[in-house]
């Protein structure tokens, strides 16, 4: 198998050209820029979608094979049965993360790809094609954001009152809890990105601090989360559930169920336990 620095290069590659046709779909200059959406499990799908899922798959297959690696984007994904043993090493995709704001044109979506071993990840390439950026890290090696001429390393925020600290919130997936949460906590400065991607950009490009996610009915999958928590928790920051246990990716179950907390690390366990105090009141309530 080739080194994670030789593979976190094929990597970055293929991110820039999935950034770079989605792009195309995103201002009209793609062959057929219609969008065609439809909706899965509730949630949009677009041509797009399905374009940048092929390109990334077929790039890895085609450099890395199928030997060492297993592959799982969210376009193709298959439910596994449950006597399939899973792989070591698996490449988790998100082609499109952010559809809903791709098909609004908030410009706040992303391509992720992460590096999965055993249950961690040790590669993750985030790119937004809009800003023209490219976020990676590996495990041990730092955060990096690429421009298309230069790569500099990146450190989340420090130093901040908590009361001082920015919230990254969702435009679409929001409820009851979730509001009743946000406003419940000791910080109320707010920013409205969508793309779980765009979100930890903002954090790692010190423009906020913390991110939170809760699941109602349905939860944020592998494909959202497992490429940008190395890129923030390689940039110095921490990404956990409320009880502070770390996710694991690339289980029998592709949900990250519960509540999940993002941010800089600096307050990040007393969060923790003030999110599952205010929520342990609603629910009783």
């Amino acid at each position: 198998m080739k080194d994670l620095q030789e593979i976190l290069a094929i990597a970055r590659e293929i991110g820039w050209g999935a950034a770079d046709i989605l792009r195309s779909y995103y201002d009209g200059t793609a062959k057929d820029p219609n969008l065609e959406v439809q909706y899965k499990q509730n949630e949009p799908v677009t041509v797009a979608d399905v374009a940048v899922s092929q390109y990334i798959l077929q790039k890895l297959q085609a450099t890395l094979g199928n030997e060492d690696f297993a592959y799982i984007s969210e376009e193709t994904y298959q439910s596994p049965s449950s006597t399939q043993p899973s792989a070591p090493w698996v490449w988790i995709i998100d082609p499109l993360d952010g559809t809903r704001d791709f098909i609004k044109k908030t410009g706040d979506y992303a391509v992720h790809i992460a590096l999965v071993k055993q249950t961690r990840p040790v590669l993750a390439v985030v790119a937004v094609p809009e800003a023209q950026k490219l976020y990676y890290a590996t495990k041990g090696g730092g955060t990096f954001v690429e421009t298309r001429d230069r790569s500099v390393p990146l450190q989340v925020s420090s130093g901040k009152r908590v009361e001082d600290l920015t919230l990254v919130v969702s435009r679409s997936h929001r409820n009851q809890r979730l509001d009743h949460l946000l406003q419940n906590l000791p910080c109320q400065n707010q920013k409205s990105v969508g793309s779980v991607g765009c979100k930890i950009a903002t954090i790692v490009e010190q423009q906020a601090d913390i991110y939170i996610s809760l699941s109602g009915k349905s939860a944020p999958k592998d494909w959202d989360i497992a490429a940008p928590e190395l890129i923030l928790t390689e940039a110095g920051g921490k990404f956990t559930h409320f009880d502070g246990t770390p996710l694991q990716y690339n289980t029998s179950d592709i949900n990250q169920w519960g509540g999940l907390l993002a941010s800089n690390g600096e307050y990040h366990e007393v969060l923790c336990k003030e999110a599952e105090r205010i929520l342990g009141e609603f629910d009783h309530s």
